[in-house]
């Protein structure tokens, strides 16, 4: 099961192990700060904010603001903000490889593709260990009754054109039926600011539990606007879990402070995503 990120004891904001933690008591999080302090993003491109005082910093016009960006924050301060909402899956020798050969510039396609795929085929295979499931039992061939479980019916995926399509076939391998509807966001050339140009779900959506796939969480407008259109399709939050790869400090906070009841499965939590992903597993870099 995916750990939830209350303590940093699997991966920081950096991209580095943790030492094993001090015999001392950890500090509690942070107060929450006064409204309109406390982190925050602008969707038109504003950074947001987290309330500890780490001195002055600078935003994307240059003007000082007052605590630390997400990426800037000490993993103590950043978890305690994020809460369980946010859920990483534990870090071991085989991811930690694949998500170097997927960073590394000099990997061939072929390499880049394989390793695309176990680690995304990890991610799917953890997001279906979030969805519910119930109790049952089933008659063994020497007979004998075994009590096991089965997931409930009423799931689906949703991917984010382009990238996103490249977890579908990791989903389908792990349930062959599975609804999986499709969302198409760009950024709008003058504004540069997210814009829905095509959406295409199951009629049934509104009853379903989504997993919503897009590899790279960078600043997340990409999947606030994706959320924000299955809302309109009646869809609620709590029953959205974001299936990502890689994601920013920046924009995993930005998600949950926009929608604090979604969910999002990642592997790291790291300042500087792999934002090649997408040309790169599709050949058009």
């Amino acid at each position: 099961m995916a750990k939830e990120f209350r303590r940093p004891d699997t991966m920081p904001c950096h991209n580095q192990q943790l030492a094993p933690p001090a015999a001392a008591t950890p500090s509690p999080c942070p107060e929450p700060a006064e409204p309109g302090g406390g982190p925050g993003q602008d969707l038109a491109g504003g950074p947001a904010k987290l309330p500890a005082a780490n001195g002055a910093v600078s935003g994307p016009a240059g003007d000082s603001a007052e605590g630390p960006q997400p990426e800037d924050c000490e993993p103590e301060e950043l978890f305690c903000q994020l809460g369980p909402q946010l859920k990483l899956l534990p870090m071991n020798d085989q991811i930690r490889e694949l998500q170097t050969i997927i960073r590394d510039k000099t990997a061939s396609r072929g390499d880049f593709m394989f390793s695309a795929d176990r680690l995304i085929r990890l991610v799917v295979e953890e997001g279906l260990n979030q969805l519910p499931y119930k109790e049952c039992t089933v008659t063994t061939p020497t007979g004998y009754k075994y009590e096991g479980v089965k997931f409930e019916k009423g799931n689906c995926g949703v991917s984010i054109m382009r990238s996103g399509e490249a977890m579908e076939q990791g989903l389908r391998d792990c349930c062959r039926s599975i609804r999986i509807g499709k969302i198409l966001i760009q950024s709008d050339e003058e504004t540069q600011r997210a814009k829905v140009y095509y959406a295409k779900f199951p009629p049934d959506i509104y009853r379903r539990k989504v997993l919503l796939m897009y590899p790279i969480l960078s600043t997340g407008n990409t999947v606030i606007e994706a959320v924000k259109v299955l809302i309109e399709h009646g869809v609620q939050p709590s029953v959205i879990i974001v299936l990502s790869l890689f994601s920013t400090p920046h924009g995993a906070t930005s998600i949950i402070q926009e929608f604090p009841d979604i969910t999002i499965l990642t592997t790291e939590v790291h300042p500087v995503a792999p934002t090649h992903f997408g040309q790169k597993y599709f050949g058009t870099d």
